[in-house]
């Protein structure tokens, strides 16, 4: 077979077509941390929600088993930190560090211990449980499949553990994997085609391009195209499902430019420009070749879901360590990205329920752990650019950013959209800007630089209309109808 160059925008795809962008899907410009330790160590301070993750790791390994969770308050921009048992000077420790501290009942081993007694004796299709440090509990759920002996069996193990320890809820949904249907990455399988999404473009630990994906894509079909009914182009190195969800595909021409960054729609992108653990109560937004651009937050950390087996009927796929969050998703979003305004990669879309009209739960494989288990580092392989002064245009409409270390523009799209419009942070002179429109839908546009100045604006047309202006200290505005 003949290797092809993949053009960078089809290198780079996360989603193809337009992006199915609503008003609430909007990157918004983080907030700087102001941290003031002159005078009140003890006082809490404000984060990013990245630094926020930071100091919970870092918390979690110092406090030891007092730490019983934490969770980032993004309306104050504050990490908020859960403690059981310990003494005055472990509560001391975290609020010098800058975090709120909760005194709270159950601690993480009791937590853990609760999780493991739902392994045990509730692993049933269409479950799934992760601990909520904002209810210092277990919350468990259930979809719509778990009906009879089964809801009765997992409602006796959940009354079992307390009140204070775990609560149980139902999904209207069905849990399910999110691959079929979009158009980003197909191949064919025992049963016809399977289309999912690129996740992230990484370098495999022999120095060749290659990206992550959903496990169970992997899993399903070892050759990967980019185009319904095209020639391969990637191969399969590795894949784990269950227990995990991700794969590592390398592209077959070593040539392949492979740059690190998620189109979000219209040959637009965002850097990405490392891998980050989650936060609970961190905002994140999820690309996918189906649905689009979507954004939610994360609810729950090391969530266990258990499938319906889809290769072994009345068996159960299930997967552990998995990021859940209330971003939609729907079949073919499978193992897009989950990524961060600041350009952080989070996860890999594994699977949930519900859809984005009448929302859901969806679940994702931490992208730290898939790198960490297949060796690849975040980043271009083969030959892939660099970042530069970023300009673009769109039908009707256009962007431009003025040059400096990185400055944004947003650009929305014409038609029966309104529009929106992002600017990721790079690294050269100037960065890429992306943006997207959605039907019918109101639109608002934010730049969001980190470190650099220039302005962009961006303007769209259509039965709603929406602007993006930004300035290069990382503040934005947003308007739309």
């Amino acid at each position: 077979m003949s290797h092809k160059r993949i053009p960078k925008r089809k290198a780079a795809i996360a989603v193809g077509g337009v992006a199915a962008l609503g008003a609430a899907a909007i990157l918004l410009p983080n907030a700087n941390a102001s941290q003031d330790g002159a005078a009140n160590t003890a006082a809490p301070r404000t984060f990013k929600a990245a630094d926020a993750s930071d100091l919970a790791s870092r918390l979690a390994t110092s406090l030891g088993d007092s730490f019983a969770g934490s969770y980032y308050d993004s309306a104050k921009k504050q990490l908020v930190v859960d403690v059981a048992g310990g003494d005055a000077g472990t509560v001391a420790q975290a609020e010098k560090a800058g975090a709120t501290v909760r005194r709270v009942a159950n601690s993480r081993t009791e937590l853990k211990s609760a999780a493991k007694t739902l392994r045990t004796k509730a692993t049933i299709p269409g479950t799934a449980w992760a601990v909520d440090p904002r209810t210092n509990k277990v919350v468990v759920t259930a979809d719509r499949t778990v009906t009879g002996t089964r809801w009765n069996r997992l409602q006796s193990t959940v009354q079992g553990l307390g009140s204070g320890m775990a609560t149980l809820k139902k999904s209207t949904g069905t849990f399910k994997n999110f691959a079929s249907g979009g158009d980003a990455i197909f191949a064919q399988a025992q049963g016809g085609t399977v289309r999912c999404s690129l996740g992230f473009n990484v370098t495999a630990s022999d120095g060749s391009p290659a990206f992550l994906t959903a496990g169970h894509c992997g899993v399903s079909a070892k050759q990967w195209s980019d185009a319904q009914g095209g020639q391969p182009v990637a191969t399969v190195d590795q894949a784990t499902f269950p227990g995990n969800d991700f794969s590592l595909v390398k592209y077959d021409d070593p040539s392949t430019q492979a740059p690190s960054e998620v189109n979000v729609g219209n040959g637009q992108t965002v850097q990405i420009t490392k891998a980050a653990d989650a936060t609970v109560g961190q905002q994140v937004f999820r690309m996918g070749s189906t649905t689009g651009l979507h954004n939610g937050s994360v609810t729950g950390l090391d969530a266990t879901v258990n499938f319906q087996s889809e290769t072994n009927p009345g068996g159960t796929d299930t997967v552990n360590g998995l990021i859940q969050t209330d971003v939609c998703a729907e079949a073919g979003d499978s193992g897009g990205s989950l990524f961060t305004q600041d350009g952080s990669a989070v996860g890999l879309t594994s699977g949930g329920s519900g859809d984005c009209t009448n929302g859901g739960e969806t679940f994702f494989q931490p992208v730290t752990a898939a790198l960490q288990a297949t060796g690849a580092t975040l980043g271009a392989g083969g030959n892939a650019g660099g970042n530069g002064a970023g300009q673009q245009s769109g039908g009707d409409q256009s962007g431009t950013a003025s040059p400096g270390d990185q400055s944004g523009a947003g650009t929305a799209n014409p038609g029966d959209q309104s529009g929106a419009g992002t600017a990721a942070p790079g690294n050269g002179s100037g960065s890429d800007q992306s943006g997207a429109g959605a039907g019918d839908q109101s639109g608002a546009g934010t730049a969001a630089p980190s470190d650099g100045s220039g302005t962009g604006t961006g303007t769209g047309t259509g039965n709603g209309s929406g602007t993006g202006t930004g300035t290069g200290d990382g503040s934005g505005i947003s308007s739309g109808n």
